[in-house]
């Protein structure tokens, strides 16, 4: 740990790289996997399980927290930290995303985005400097400047014009932001899948000498060959001495691929939200426990996992908790779902350091061709 924010490299491997993100509440190991914490919780878990099972840090949602219980509640409070019993690095993102998946409650120009609650429909505007001012509030460690999202498809024109915007945006969060010792805050590249837009807001980005790199806009509906693209047009424009970031993604061969393409850190809903509907990760690929092939199958998940709930559990017991809609069933996988992400991040981080990620990442990807044990 350390009293200011620092990114060191400590191996890397073809493009993959081996790092450490250093700041006043904790060391942050990557290729890292930040389980969200939308509302302040990773649902259907306690946060003590989040931290053994291998978790740096943990992402809170600016939109969902501003809503409820507010941001200068959660300041009267002792910040997200004391709030929610976590004393390690938090990410915030900027709420730009959930306010622009709005649609038609919400009003963007210039100076900021004004939108209609979801909760209770109250007005409420979202400028650069309320982000930022939302975002310290809530005491996070890195915080994510306010951007405009583009789902894909979308015309170059639209595509464009909000990558421009987020531009402006980025410098206004950097003003706002100042100088916070032992914070960040990241910048966000966009340009949807048009390659000479993501060039242009990537240099741009790197001329403000921030403390790291996001690449937003993707995993929002264009297929992974885009995605992969854009990372690998994105990833030369981008400081090599800086953490990158790519945020909402995502399975894990999306993330194998672009750890693969240098990326450090990644966030995403789908092992909690797969868990929470009978979806399992594992080394065998995805398992549905919803189907009647595991009804009698009184085999664990996966017998040579370290989680309790893949190795402890039956199949036929996990099918029943999901069938008849216990809480506990959506509990133990994710419990099981994040564990195998986090799993699979320190086997990517040991592979990089010994200089055979390309073999690990063929020996996974093979595992999941295999498929699930066969049925009894």
């Amino acid at each position: 740990m350390t009293e200011t924010f620092k990114f060191k490299l400590l191996a890397t491997d073809g493009k993959a790289r081996r790092g450490e993100v250093s700041m006043p509440r904790g060391t942050i190991r990557t290729p890292a996997f930040m389980p969200v914490g939308t509302a302040g919780t990773v649902k259907a878990m306690y946060l003590d399980q989040v931290r053994d099972l291998g978790a740096d840090i943990i992402l809170g949602n600016t939109y969902h927290l501003m809503l409820r219980p507010g941001a200068e509640r959660v300041a009267r409070l002792g910040g997200l930290p004391e709030l929610i019993r976590w004393q390690y690095p938090i990410l915030t993102d900027s709420g730009g995303f959930q306010v622009m998946s709005l649609s038609g409650l919400r009003k963007l120009d210039e100076q900021g985005v004004t939108f209609k609650s979801h909760i209770d429909g109250a007005i409420h505007h979202m400028s650069p400097e309320r982000s930022i001012e939302i975002q310290g509030l809530l005491g996070s460690d890195i915080q994510m400047q306010l951007d405009e999202c583009v789902a894909l498809p979308a015309s170059p024109k639209e595509i464009e014009r909000a990558m421009e915007m987020s531009l402006r945006w980025a410098e206004r969060c950097k003003v706002a932001f100042g100088d916070q010792p032992g914070k960040a805050m990241f910048g966000i590249v966009q340009g949807g899948d048009i390659p000479q837009l993501r060039v242009r807001s990537a240099e741009a980005l790197s001329g403000l000498g921030l403390k790291g790199y996001a690449i937003g806009g993707l995993a929002v509906g264009e297929p992974q060959e885009v995605m992969l693209d854009m990372i690998d047009t994105t990833m030369p424009h981008l400081p090599t001495e800086k953490p990158r970031y790519l945020m909402g993604v995502g399975t894990p061969d999306d993330m194998l691929k672009s750890v693969a393409r240098g990326i450090d850190m990644f966030d995403c809903v789908m092992p909690t939200r797969s868990g929470r509907h009978g979806l399992a990760f594992t080394r065998r690929g995805r398992i549905n426990l919803r189907n009647a092939r595991h009804a009698e199958d009184m085999r664990p998940l996966d017998e040579e996992s370290n989680c309790p709930a893949a190795r402890d559990y039956s199949r036929a017991y996990l099918h029943h908790l999901v069938r008849a809609n216990e809480s506990l069933g959506g509990m133990l996988l994710t419990w099981n779902n994040l564990a195998y992400y986090q799993d699979l991040m320190a086997g990517i981080r040991k592979a990089i350091e010994e200089g055979r990620f390309a073999d690990f990442m063929a020996e996974t990807q093979e595992g999941w061709a295999r498929g699930d044990i066969a049925a009894l």
